[in-house]
């Protein structure tokens, strides 16, 4: 199994950032032609997830919406101060499936990538596994 690294440098406290072409041209540069790629996030306070990116304001709206549902501060007990941001990386989850073909992800007419920093500004990362299909 090959693996490839994206490295990301976030700026906010929480955002969704759409890496569909970083990730498209992870999978170009490998080489890699079809099967599944498994994307990564080895954080706990930061997640993964494939949703619409054709209008800015869906990812926008998930944000508020976690903000509302999990707030910043509500007496959690966990003392670094960001239980927050590890359980909306739970909810969210650390990785994401997608079909290749023809070397590029297979994804709806809508869909992007998007890394969701809960925790930032901060350095992350996400891994990149390829798995090649048996055809």
């Amino acid at each position: 199994m090959k693996t490839e690294t994206i490295r990301i440098k976030t700026t906010a406290k929480t955002e969704l950032l759409d890496i569909t072409t970083d990730l498209t041209k992870k999978i170009k540069t490998s080489g890699f032609n079809s099967g599944i790629v498994m994307a990564y996030v080895p954080h706990t306070t930061s997640a993964i997830t494939i949703n619409e990116n054709a209008d800015p304001d869906v990812k926008n709206d998930i944000l508020m919406v976690l903000n509302q549902v999990i707030p910043q501060k509500a007496g959690y007990q966990h003392a670094e101060g960001n239980s927050a941001a590890h359980i909306k990386a739970s909810l969210i989850g650390q990785s994401v499936f997608f079909a290749i073909e023809d070397g590029k992800p297979v994804l709806g007419t809508w869909q992007g990538i998007f890394f969701c920093e809960f925790d930032g500004p901060r350095s992350r990362r996400v891994d990149i596994n390829f798995l090649p299909g048996s055809g």
